[in-house]
């Protein structure tokens, strides 16, 4: 019997497609029995960045999100009321992590990275720079399309 040789797959929307959906049950199996969604996560990842006010904020969630004002208000407010987010009551103040979302944000980065480790640590720089740029450059297109330029 001849060995075959799995070809190399084309770059293609199932192919991302396939990826994507793999990499959010990786992730929805991480966050299982914390309490956050993938929407969640997203919103304290955000969060726990560069500091920001309650305004500030939303517009980072609506951009990571793609989703409406209203929508990230919403998820914002749920870390708030699982006492993830302290949430001041002034615009002008900063959003902070609580000591709780602060411990939460670091168990689940610190098990992101290994899963990545895993994942992608041992291929070429080369190739991960290659598809950084490849990657980068549609999702520019992909926020101009949905922008409708």
């Amino acid at each position: 019997m001849p060995d075959t040789v799995t070809p190399t797959p084309t770059f293609s929307a199932p192919l991302l497609g396939q990826t994507e959906k793999t990499l959010n049950v990786i992730l929805d199996r991480l966050l299982a029995g914390t309490g956050l969604t993938e929407p969640l996560w997203v919103t304290l990842a955000v969060a726990s960045g560069e500091a920001a006010d309650r305004n500030e904020l939303v517009a980072r969630v609506v951009g990571a999100l793609k989703v409406s004002e209203a929508e990230a208000q919403a998820r914002i407010s749920a870390l708030a009321a699982a006492q993830v987010l302290q949430v001041p009551e002034t615009d002008r103040s900063l959003v902070t992590l609580t000591d709780v979302g602060t411990q939460l944000q670091r168990n689940i980065r610190a098990a992101v990275t290994q899963i990545t480790q895993r994942l992608w640590g041992d291929l070429p720089a080369d190739d991960l720079a290659t598809a950084g740029r490849v990657l980068s450059i549609i999702l520019e297109r992909a926020n101009a399309e949905l922008a409708g330029v």
